[in-house]
């Protein structure tokens, strides 16, 4: 599914077939397991695209931004956004979507257009069109098994995840933590996309001395787990940890269930800088009191637009080859505060927190 996006100017909405506008794909999920992120990802991005425009657009241009679907099957979503670069309708892509969206649009888009992926992610993609902003394994997971081992004693995990890219290159990535460490994985259970009954997850955890649980879980899925696991009395033996459980989830999951469940992201809506609490006042005041709450999810559409509209202004073009070049060293401070682009991929710091019923307490910069 495709939709068009009214970003609000100075001069009012832009039109369809207006000259001088500049159309961005942007991929969010609207349905599945990551459906739950996907209206915080959308007002995050039309808040920048919106920011931008005021600062005279891209080269000059105003942005306009077009929604694809990132929740359908890979394939549809390739589909979707192929026909959109082919027929010239977009000149970039950006936005949250599961790796396998990734793994299959990428190839399909094969340079002709930047194409800037905001999640976190496994690590290692290689295409040269591609931008990326989220945290990756070596800068999330190392440091936050570091900290579990030396300041709370949690040597022994095991690994529920959703059974596709990201979980299986991530737990790859863990077990070689673990072993640095002095670390045991004692389980690994991968569930498919959508799983909603962990009985027999939960009950193969309780007959295991473990110390800790590392969730690699999209969404829905993550909520799910929470309140069995809560309800099965686990939150009382084993700790949580995840590097996707964003705000959203925290409330769906609810208060009762929350006890001893961590975090680690670049960006919490609770992150007490000046940076993000000017964040969270313009996304307010663009949005109102009732808006979807700001999460790290919906923060990587606006990161991605951000990086996309530095990326253009600093090759002086939309040639993805000339971004590439101009791209290693270039900076700039957003919600996240200071950020810099390393071999296409954005440096930034990442931070741990705790559930502390619906909110979460940033205790740690990793």
């Amino acid at each position: 599914m495709v939709s068009l996006v009214d970003v609000q100017t100075e001069t009012g909405p832009p039109r369809a077939g207006t000259a001088g506008l500049l159309t961005v794909a942007l991929v969010v999920p609207l349905q599945g397991p990551a459906g739950i992120f996907g209206p915080s990802c959308e007002l995050c991005a039309v808040l920048a695209a919106e920011e931008v425009n005021r600062e005279r657009g891209v080269l000059g241009r105003e942005v306009r931004l077009v929604v694809v679907d990132g929740g359908a099957a890979p394939g549809r979503v390739a589909d979707e956004v192929d026909a959109l670069v082919s027929d010239g309708l977009v000149e970039a892509v950006t936005g949250w979507h599961i790796s396998a969206v990734r793994e299959v649009l990428a190839p399909r888009i094969a340079g002709r257009v930047p194409y800037i992926y905001t999640p976190l992610y496994e690590g290692g993609e290689r295409a040269p069109w591609v931008f990326l902003t989220g945290e990756t394994p070596k800068r999330q997971l190392r440091p936050a098994l570091r900290w579990f081992t030396a300041e709370a004693g949690v040597r022994r995990w095991a690994i529920v995840g959703d059974d596709y890219v990201w979980p299986r290159r991530s737990a790859r990535a863990i077990r070689s933590y673990l072993d640095e460490l002095g670390g045991e994985l004692c389980a690994e259970f991968f569930v498919g996309l959508g799983t909603q009954d962990f009985g027999d997850v939960l009950a193969r955890l309780a007959g295991l001395r473990c110390d800790g649980v590392l969730m690699l879980l999209v969404g829905d899925d993550a909520v799910a787990f929470n309140r069995a696991f809560a309800r099965a009395g686990l939150d009382r033996e084993q700790i949580r940890f995840s590097p996707l459980m964003d705000e959203n989830m925290l409330l769906a999951t609810g208060a009762d269930n929350t006890r001893g469940l961590f975090a680690a992201a670049g960006y919490f809506e609770t992150l007490p800088t000046t940076d993000n609490l000017d964040f969270s006042a313009r996304y307010h005041g663009r949005f109102g009191a009732d808006a979807p709450i700001l999460n790290s999810l919906g923060e990587s559409c606006y990161e991605g637009m951000r990086l996309f509209t530095e990326l253009a202004r600093r090759a002086g073009s939309l040639d993805v080859r000339r971004m590439r070049t101009m791209s290693d060293g270039l900076g700039y401070d957003g919600p996240r505060g200071p950020v810099e682009m390393r071999d296409r991929h954005l440096a930034q710091r990442v931070f741990l927190a705790a559930a502390d019923g619906l909110e979460f307490d940033v205790i740690q910069r990793l």
